[in-house]
């Protein structure tokens, strides 16, 4: 469905944006959400490339409605789509993670639940397999919110979680974007375009379960070149991450700007303040932010999910409980 769209009586140019009604007039009992990154997609992938993209989404998704329909929890089933993701070397999560600027990764996860404002998340893992997971622990297992680096992997050592070599999470298709930016630096053409810089392959997943329950998971390779420990929006509760009684959220895009607005908590802020529905919320805050740097899923209380990004694409997957299950990559 294609939606027009004005806030405040101006027309916001750039955002694709879509709530997803269900094909009957029934309130879905279970909603799920998934993306795998949002960024500069061409749309002149062969038709294989978009066939594989395709597949892996829906792949997911499978998993996602197998285990909602078994009645499993929004965290579980999250955690569960996102471990999917992880292990899809298309996306920058887990296999296919980004490369640092010394050719390494570092790996970022989140996850929230709505009761509560329950969190967990960890940062600059090196060697756990689905830092996803890991997150969930943090949640589950600790007074704290988010664990880094060498306490996230004395953590993971505690919790006996599944554990790679770093290059584990090595593919060809990153390393290639590692090549583009170190060549962009030793001709001083640092801010070129770099692919790896402009496919900000975040993945995410946001559920509505049979229960009412609301929870996001959202995981990440990180930037291509990214050095110092830098860490982005995925991580960070009310960034890249959210889940409250409204809504849950999980983002894509440019962690640094994703931070300084707070994008997924805003998402529910305007729903609270302004009574928006999840896909006017979605669209008024990626038309915050400049043209180019992200996007969104979300769904609300009452399951109904939606999207919005101004970048070229956001590969994306919907499924609920009235039957509906489609994937997307632009905005057709």
């Amino acid at each position: 469905m294609r939606i027009p769209w004005m806030l405040v009586g101006v027309l916001l140019i750039g955002v694709a944006c879509a709530s997803l009604p269900n094909a009957s007039t029934a309130k879905p009992t279970w909603s799920i959400a998934l993306h795998g990154g949002a960024g500069v997609i061409p749309k002149n992938l062969s038709a294989a490339e978009i066939a594989g993209y395709h597949a892996a989404l829906d792949a997911a998704l499978a998993e996602g409605i197998r285990r909602a329909e078994r009645g499993e929890s929004a965290l579980d089933v999250a955690e569960a789509v996102v471990r999917v993701l992880e292990d899809e070397p298309r996306f920058n999560a887990g296999k296919g993670a980004a490369f640092t600027a010394d050719g390494t990764h570092e790996l970022d996860a989140c996850v929230m639940v709505g009761s509560g404002l329950r969190t967990g998340a960890v940062a600059g893992v090196k060697t756990v397999r689905h830092p996803v997971s890991l997150a969930r622990l943090v949640m589950e297992k600790t007074r704290h919110v988010l664990l880094a680096a060498d306490g996230a992997e004395a953590f993971a050592d505690l919790m006996k979680v599944e554990r790679v070599p770093n290059t584990w999470f090595d593919t060809e298709l990153r390393r290639g974007y590692l090549e583009e930016w170190r060549a962009a630096q030793k001709t001083h053409a640092s801010s070129a375009p770099v692919r790896g810089e402009n496919a900000y392959g975040t993945v995410g997943c946001v559920v509505r379960d049979a229960k009412g329950e609301l929870a996001a998971a959202t995981s990440t390779g990180g930037l291509t070149g990214k050095r110092w420990g830098r860490i982005g929006d995925a991580p960070i509760a009310g960034a890249g991450t959210f889940a409250d009684g409204r809504c849950a959220v999980s983002c894509s895009g440019t962690g640094e700007v994703f931070i300084r607005h707070g994008v997924a908590r805003e998402v529910s802020n305007r729903m609270r303040h302004f009574g928006e529905d999840p896909a006017t919320a979605a669209r008024a805050v990626i038309a915050m932010l400049d043209p180019g740097d992200g996007g969104l899923i979300v769904v609300g209380a009452d399951g109904t999910s939606a999207y919005a990004f101004n970048t070229e694409g956001l590969y994306r997957g919907f499924a609920d409980s009235t039957g509906r299950r489609e994937t997307a990559i632009w905005e057709d």
